[in-house]
């Protein structure tokens, strides 16, 4: 049935949930109903489902589907990110938010997690966009794009808020190896997650 249960000493069950709504990414197990019920509770959300999808095979990612009530104003990806990062730790994040006018459905009338489309560039939590600017910027922002799978980086993007982690950070650092010739460590993502800001530190470490 895809309960989770477990027998008491007294001979009853214990439920414990579903076992199709947890995941495991990146070494985490994840309970998708606890996000949900904490996006659910945002203001402006009036429907929410959150899946964990693996587009890119090896990369698995939390998303955010979500309908808007009628009474507010839709939220931005961006601000659903910073207020669930006030109530939920950074591993239980969701990668991307996505709209829908309304959630798909079976002939019976039950949620069609299969309908549920892919995340696009809007989905993610950008700043207004501005295009980088000089040859590291440019050459950065195409890194994250391949790594991160979108079409374009904005200068004051952040790479985690565009739903990158440690594994992916390892792909960028090798390929910035590659790309400028010039070593950059893992920690110092973590530390310069913004393009232009991680693009300064790397001009005055190949200046150096």
């Amino acid at each position: 049935s895809g309960d989770l249960g477990r027998w008491l000493a007294d001979g009853n069950i214990e439920f414990l949930g579903r076992n199709d709504f947890q995941v495991k990414i990146r070494g985490f197990r994840i309970e998708l109903g606890e996000i949900e019920s904490r996006l659910a509770q945002l203001p402006g959300i009036r429907e929410a489902v959150l899946l964990a999808r693996e587009d890119t095979p090896g990369d698995k990612r939390l998303v955010a589907y979500y309908t808007s009530s009628f009474e507010q104003p839709s939220p931005t990806a961006e601000q659903l990110r910073t207020q669930l990062a006030a109530l939920l730790p950074d591993y239980m994040l969701p990668a991307a938010y996505v709209r829908l006018d309304s959630m798909p459905l079976t002939p019976n009338g039950k949620l069609d997690r299969r309908a549920l489309p892919p995340p696009q560039d809007d989905a993610y939590a950008t700043h207004s966009y501005e295009p980088p600017q000089g040859e590291i910027e440019t050459r950065l922002a195409q890194v994250w794009a391949e790594v991160l799978g979108l079409d374009r980086i904005g200068r004051y993007d952040n790479f985690f808020d565009l739903g990158g982690h440690s594994l992916l950070a390892i792909q960028v650092v090798t390929r910035l190896r590659q790309a400028l010739n010039v070593e950059v460590a893992i920690r110092d993502l973590f530390l310069y997650s913004q393009l232009n800001e991680l693009a300064l530190h790397v001009e005055q470490a190949a200046q150096s």
